[in-house]
């Protein structure tokens, strides 16, 4: 997973260690040695995470983590602190000035390296909602939200599993303190019975059930679509460290060690209610006040007007993020012919069933849309040239690998599709050039004959290149 990571601590030989470490993952590395330079830092290089020190001489790492997540151009960037204070009241007052983790010298590497991964993930998650939220506010259509900050994390409905009583009173009484509606399940069993009837702000999950396996019932919560957005602090013991670690990997969210200082769980339950609520108030805004205005009745894609200004804000991320992104113009091969012959209700299947294709194959933080006609675009943000080279070859195949079903006496089409590809390097273009350079590489696709992939400068793609790797994964 690519992403910048800024390392901030005033003594030199920290930060030439933990930059090894970082730049050894193939993360690039930014480095401070103050928390004024760091504060700089953040604003002109606009990293991904941050590892702050938290004993600097003039604005420590408290101070400077504040400022990050008071700012709300600022405030959605990670922080993790680093520190030699073991102290669970310094542990708590970093949490409660924003800090998203707090990790102890000396690191323990993996736990180190798997926090920076999940809060990358979560922050990536997080970014397109926020591009897509000012996409929204530019068309008028959104006011634009402040910062996760500002979230209220009070009377929330907390799911305990935990069957230990004297552990689960603990819980509860620390949570109760922000009026939490707390409730408990003693198994798995009985968790998913609860969650199957009511909605929940924030599980908490006891790794150390007798009868079953806590980091198990983690992964189901994840799996399951009906709990999969709900975060998860997980308790468990020092010696747990590497079943933690694979927690975070699969994308629980925090975890606290025993004995569970009670300061120290409530404020890491108020950081993630408090994003849960402003992760929320982004998509629903999003969803119910764009799906009318901006999206093609036909596919459900988006359409062109929001095409435009989406794809504006994302180059001009790119221009502050220093990152790529790929627009790929696809058109219907022959798409004329199948209305003419079988009628436009075969075509507008046709339609239906390739945008499905095409979402069902790219990330869930791409775009897809509906040009207009038999014209669609993808714009694969955050993305190196051979990747999109792989992704545009694998969309190809989704398309012409599997016949369309439709209403036909044959019962199903054989269908292809011609794409053209442009990549955009850390500069803002105009929105109708970068369209006009992929519909050129997308009319050297067809001339070249057809069902295949021509991209601006690499030309048209060998397929065989890309076979083992672009196999579509059609649903």
């Amino acid at each position: 997973m690519s992403a910048r990571v800024l390392v901030v601590d005033d003594i030199l030989p920290n930060v030439k260690l933990l930059e090894a470490k970082l730049t050894s993952e193939y993360y690039e590395v930014l480095t401070a040695t103050s928390g004024k330079e760091a504060l700089e830092k953040v604003e002109a290089e606009s990293p991904d995470i941050v590892l702050l020190d938290v004993m600097m001489p003039g604005m420590d790492g408290f101070e400077v983590c504040s400022r990050i997540k008071q700012n709300p151009a600022l405030a959605h960037i990670p922080v993790v602190m680093v520190t030699a204070l073991t102290d669970t009241q310094d542990k708590v007052r970093g949490l409660e000035s924003g800090a998203d983790d707090f990790l102890s010298k000396p690191i323990n590497d993996t736990a180190l390296m798997s926090r920076v991964r999940s809060l990358v993930r979560l922050k990536m998650t997080l970014d397109e909602w926020r591009v897509r939220e000012r996409t929204a506010n530019q068309l008028g259509v959104v006011e634009e939200t402040s910062h996760a900050m500002m979230e209220s994390s009070e009377k929330a409905r907390v799911l305990v599993i935990e069957d230990k009583d004297f552990e689960h009173k603990k819980i509860e009484e620390a949570l109760v303190v922000d009026k939490h509606d707390v409730l408990a399940a003693r198994s798995g069993a009985e968790a998913m019975e609860l969650v199957a009837r009511q909605e929940f702000d924030l599980f908490v999950v006891s790794l150390n059930l007798d009868d079953e396996d806590g980091l198990r019932l983690c992964s189901h919560l994840k799996s399951n679509e009906r709990t999969r957005a709900v975060p998860i602090v997980m308790i468990g013991n020092e010696e747990d460290m590497p079943r933690i670690v694979h927690g975070l990997d699969i994308g629980v969210h925090d975890y606290v060690l025993r004995p569970a200082d009670r300061n120290e769980l409530l404020a890491r339950a108020r950081t993630q209610i408090r994003r849960k609520r402003f992760q929320e108030r982004l998509r629903s805004s999003y969803e119910v006040s764009l799906s009318m205005a901006l999206t093609d009745s036909l596919t459900g894609l988006h359409n062109r007007r929001y095409l435009e200004v989406h794809l504006e804000k994302l180059m001009e991320k790119n221009q502050s993020t220093k990152k790529s992104l790929a627009v790929l113009l696809l058109d219907i091969d022959h798409f004329k012919a199948v209305n003419d012959t079988h009628g436009h209700g075969a075509g507008d299947e046709i339609l239906k069933q390739f945008a499905t294709r095409l979402k069902d194959n790219l990330r869930s933080f791409d775009l897809v849309s509906r040009l207009g006609g038999e014209e669609f675009v993808v714009i694969l943000p955050n993305v190196s040239a051979e990747r999109a080279y792989l992704i545009a070859e694998r969309l190809r195949r989704a398309i012409a690998d599997t016949p369309f079903l439709c209403n036909v006496p044959d019962g199903s089409l054989k269908i292809s599709t011609s794409i053209g590809g442009v990549l955009i390097h850390q500069r803002v273009h105009a929105v109708e050039a970068v369209l006009e350079r992929s519909d050129k590489a997308l009319y050297d696709a067809k001339d070249g004959g057809r069902n295949c992939v021509v991209f601006e400068e690499k030309g048209k793609l060998n397929p065989d290149d890309y076979e083992q790797q672009s196999r579509p994964f059609i649903k």
